[in-house]
């Protein structure tokens, strides 16, 4: 039924349709916008930061640096040429080693979370483990970006 109403929608004169297959939970896990009542939940893709820094896992640990620095940011997302996340530069991995590659150095495996996890348990669950970011990806481990701690609990807290 669905590539069917897709192509009588656009009959109708509307020009975004998707059929999109996989389903609204893989369709919420991967961030994508949102029509309706559920659109103003707040969730983990709605305040996390698209911006991050990235590099590749073959970039000079300088380099790497030099590009979070640029971007203010502490630190440095390691991703594939599709953008899936293989690691993490912070802290002390950009003191050491300046030629070294960022895979040598680089925090493999960061713990992710989806685009669509609750912003209120999220916030709790970062706060009872006292961390200040948590990064996002699309099912398919695609970055997204990375959701502050700060920025989830001023969300949380609406406008002022």
């Amino acid at each position: 039924m669905s590539p069917r109403a897709a192509w009588r929608l656009e009959t109708l004169g509307f020009t975004a349709v998707y059929d999109y297959v996989t389903g609204q939970a893989d369709w919420l896990a991967a961030g994508l916008p949102t029509e309706g009542p559920g659109a103003r939940t707040l969730r983990a893709g709605t305040v996390a930061r698209r911006d991050v820094p990235t590099c590749k896992p073959g970039d000079r640990v300088a380099d790497a640096a030099a590009t979070a620095s640029t971007a203010g940011a502490e630190i440095c997302m390691v991703v594939n040429d599709a953008r899936v996340v293989l690691g993490r530069l912070r802290g002390d991995a950009f003191r050491g080693h300046p030629a070294a590659n960022v895979e040598e150095v680089m925090e493999e495996g960061p713990t992710t979370t989806r685009a669509d996890d609750n912003l209120q348990q999220l916030t709790a669950r970062l706060r009872d483990r006292s961390v200040t970011s948590i990064v996002v990806t699309d099912p398919e481990g695609r970055l997204i970006g990375v959701t502050y701690r700060d920025d989830a609990e001023a969300a949380l807290a609406g406008p002022r």
